[in-house]
C-alpha cells in the first residue's frame, strides 16, 4: 500500500463524516506506517468539488504508476458504481477487498483479530444514541436491534479504528470528550 487518503473538513480539520480530529488521523497512519494524504473539502460540498479534489489528489498516484485504489465498502452497489466511474477518467480501477463478505461474519472476524474501534457516530434514526462512544465489541453486536447491519454499512454507525494488527507502535490513544448532536447524527468526540 502507497498512503492512505481521506477527506478533511476545511473549517474544523476533521474528517467528513466521522468527525476525527486531523492529529487522531495523523497517529493511526502513523502507527500502520503509512503516510497520509488529506484531500481537505468545506462541510457538505457539491459532488462536482468532491470529484474535482479527489481527482486532483489521485492524478500524482497514477503519475507514479498506481493504477488501482482500495475501498472497505461491502455491498452498497450505488457507492460502487459511484467510486468506479470517479475512477474510471483518472484511468484507475476500485479494489474492494471485502465486498460482499456476510457481515456479521466479518464483525467477528474483526474481534478474532483483535482490532479495536469506538463508534464516533451513530444516526440516530437507525441506532439509539446511547451506542456513540460504545466500543464496538461482541457485547455492543449482541446489542444492535433487528435490521442495524452488524458492520454499520447502511451508515447506521460509523467508527474509529484505533489497534489491531499492523499498529506497530500501539493503539492509539485517546479520551471521550463532548457528544454532540447535528440533526439526526450523534457525535462521540475523541480527543488526543
Amino acid at each position: 500500500m502507497l498512503a492512505l487518503l481521506t477527506t478533511l473538513n476545511e473549517e474544523d480539520e476533521r474528517s467528513g463524516m466521522h468527525r476525527i480530529r486531523r492529529e487522531l488521523l495523523e497517529r493511526q497512519a502513523a502507527s500502520l506506517g503509512l503516510p497520509l494524504q488529506f484531500i481537505r473539502l468545506p462541510a457538505f460540498p457539491p459532488n462536482t468539488l468532491y470529484e474535482d479534489r479527489v481527482g486532483a489528489a489521485l492524478r500524482p498516484f497514477f503519475a507514479q504508476g498506481v493504477r488501482r485504489a482500495v475501498f472497505g465498502d461491502l455491498f452498497l452497489e450505488d457507492i460502487r458504481a459511484w467510486r468506479d466511474a470517479l475512477l474510471r477518467p483518472l484511468g484507475m480501477e476500485g479494489i474492494y477487498p471485502l465486498w460482499g463478505r456476510a457481515t456479521a461474519k466479518l464483525a467477528q472476524e474483526f474481534f478474532r483479530y483483535r482490532f479495536r474501534a469506538a463508534l464516533v457516530c451513530v444516526d440516530a434514526r437507525r441506532l439509539e444514541a446511547r451506542f456513540a462512544g460504545r466500543e464496538f465489541d461482541a457485547a455492543l453486536l449482541k446489542e444492535l436491534p433487528a435490521g442495524v447491519d452488524p458492520c454499520g454499512e447502511n451508515g447506521e454507525f460509523h467508527t474509529f479504528v484505533f489497534d489491531g494488527p499492523g499498529f506497530a507502535s500501539g493503539p492509539v490513544t485517546f479520551t471521550r470528550g463532548d457528544v454532540a448532536v447535528q440533526g439526526d447524527f450523534v457525535y462521540q468526540d475523541l480527543l488526543p
